[in-house]
This record gives structure tokens, sequence and C-alpha cells, in this order.
């Protein structure tokens, strides 16, 4: 049975929470408390804003200083067990309520960053104390742990999904290589995948920043050479050609895409496209990229290209019949609208074939 992502903060919860409360802090009043959470707007709040809220009642109702409510924090996370994203509120309390006190923010945020994730949390104090805070993260990418390691580099990406804008760091990252430096062959595969994401933020804005990184880091180490794929999966897609060129790569001038036939060519709304096509390789066994592009209908009736991939591996010389599906249903990530589509077949960053198809209601 499928349940949604709100419901971590189910009636247990918040009443395991609160026996948790009571048990270090005898003054805490567990009714007043699940009260204040369970109010009229509960129901209809999304998982952040239940977090958010969590939060504030905890401030409203607990008449503690910043440093007394965090030892009452540090005491209440360490008896459980499983922590995650619903232990997000003890990172947002700091961000909200610690950000005239930095020492003692930083030392919170390195002790719950162990138990749930505190990349959003840093990000105030990146804005409002750049420079010994992007210190602190680079002191802490060589911490022990692998979550304060990963805290390192999570916290200061220019580009964080959900996550606080940081408009200094997006336009000059210089501060922000020490700590990738640091991490790109860290142990953790775990540390290491926020490097490249990282760098994939970066990319957007710098790419040759990142190409400059990616060419030197290249080959000298077997962890670092798994992460830099995924960083440079944008400039992939874009078909960048010292990209394509650091992975082996060639100018595809040798292969053709015949024959690309789709079914059908009206499509409704919710279902889904078939196509296929032949490659032709004219020439010696190629290391290719295979992608295919759709130019979708956007609700002001523009056009957003998205790419996908098909396959990447070598192919002899000879033809080989590629097939795909792909499905139109509507999701809360894409909507999707009527008119005339066009789909391209794309060979290491150049198209090598398109065609149109019509979607309707």
């Amino acid at each position: 049975m499928s349940y949604a992502l709100k419901d971590l903060y189910s009636i247990d919860f918040i009443n395991n929470l609160s026996n948790d409360f009571k048990m270090e802090y005898s003054n805490f009043d567990r009714n007043i408390f699940t009260q204040q959470i369970f109010n009229e707007e509960w129901e209809e709040k999304a998982l952040l804003e239940r977090m958010r809220h969590i939060c504030y009642t905890l401030h409203d109702i607990l008449d503690l200083t910043f440093s007394e409510t965090i030892r009452l924090f540090k005491k209440v996370i360490v008896k459980r067990e499983n922590l995650g994203l619903e232990y997000l509120f003890f990172n947002h309390y700091v961000s909200c309520y610690g950000i005239k006190d930095w020492n003692a923010s930083m030392d919170a945020l390195s002790f719950f960053t162990i138990y749930s994730s505190a990349e959003f949390a840093i990000r105030p104090f990146i804005l409002k104390y750049e420079q010994k805070t992007m210190e602190q993260l680079l002191q802490w990418s060589e911490d022990t742990n692998e979550h304060t390691r990963r805290l390192a580099s999570e916290g200061c990406r220019p580009r964080l999904p959900w996550g606080m804008g940081l408009p200094r760091l997006k336009k000059d990252p210089t501060l922000i290589l020490p700590i990738l430096e640091n991490l790109k062959n860290d142990s953790s595969e775990y540390v290491r995948r926020s490097v490249a994401n990282n760098l994939n933020d970066i990319s957007k804005d710098h790419p040759e920043i990142v190409l400059d990184i990616a060419e030197r880091w290249h080959g000298k180490h077997e962890k670092t050479d798994r992460i830099l794929k995924h960083a440079l999966r944008t400039l992939l897609k874009k078909g960048d050609t010292r990209a394509l060129i650091l992975f082996g790569f060639e100018n595809p001038k040798n292969i053709e895409i015949i024959d690309l036939n789709l079914n059908p060519q009206i499509i409704k709304i919710g279902s889904s496209l078939e196509f296929e096509f032949l490659l032709q390789n004219t020439y010696r066994k190629s290391k290719l990229r295979l992608e295919y592009r759709i130019h979708f209908i956007t609700k002001t009736n523009g056009i957003s290209k998205k790419i996908f991939q098909l396959k990447e591996q070598y192919f002899p010389k000879g033809d080989f019949k590629i097939y795909k599906k792909q499905s139109f249903k509507n999701l809360t990530t894409r909507k999707h609208y009527k008119g005339s589509h066009q789909l391209d077949i794309v060979v290491n960053g150049i198209t090598k074939a398109s065609t149109s198809f019509e979607l309707i209601p």
C-alpha cells in the first residue's frame, strides 16, 4: 500500500517524539505540543511544511535558550535509530534560530548531519558568513565521518535542488574547488557522488572550469574516474566536444541513421510512442553514445527539449537495429500538451536524424 511522503510525520511519530522530549525535559508539555502540531492546517501541509511546522512549534513551547535547546535535541536524537529525512527539523531549527550564533550552529550541524543531512540548513550561514563557513566546510572535507564529508560538498552545491540559492558561489565557484579536490577520490561513493553533483552544478554556469578539472583528474585514480561521467552529464547531453573526447567518443562522421520509423505517428496523451531505426557504421569499431531528443510542446505553446539515453557501447562495422518505446503518460514532473512534436536521434552529441509526430488529447 502506497502512502504520501508527508505521512512520515504520522501520529505515532509525533507521539513518540513527544515522549522522547518529555523523558529528557520534564517541563515539556506533550498535550500542548500535539495539539499545536495537529492543527486545522496539518492535513493540507506537504512534507517540508510539516517539517517546518514541527520546528516552529518546538521553538514556541520550549522555554530554553538556543544552546540549551540544541543540547536537548542532541539528547533526543541519539536515542533514535534509522534516522533520515523526517528528522530534518533539527537542522532547520539551527538555520532558523542559530544564525546569530555561528560557532554553536556549526557544532550543531556537524552533529545532526550524521543523523539527518544538513545540506539545506548550512546554506543561510554560507550566505551570511561566506568566507568562514566555506573554511569550515573545507575543514569538514577531511573529517573522519562520511556524512560530515558529504555535507562539505553537498552543502555548497551552487544549484542544490530545493535548496536556498547561493548566487555568489554560482557566479564564482572558486571557494568550492578545494573542497572537491579533497573529496575527489574519497573512500565513500556517497561522498564522491556528491562531488560529481557539485561539479555538474558548476558546469551549467562555468563549463570550462569543470572541463579543465575533469581533464586534469581523468586517469589519475579509479574512484575519481567513476564519478567524472556523472559530473559531466549535462555537458555530455549537450554534445560538448571536450567532454565527449574525454570519454573516447569520436566524431560520428562514419555513422548513419536510416529508416527512422514511428508507430503510431499520431499519439494520444497517456499512450506510448514506439520508434526504431537502423544504425550503420561504415568504418571501424567505434564507441557511441546513442540518445534521442524530444521537443516537447509546453503549456504556453513553446518548446522544451529533453534528451534521453538509448545505448552507450562499442559498435563494430555493420548495421544495427535499434528499438525504443517512449511513454506519454502525464507525470507530476512533466505534463504533455497537444501539438506537433519533434524526435531527434543523436550520436556522440550530433543530431543524425529527425522526424515529427502529433500528440492529441
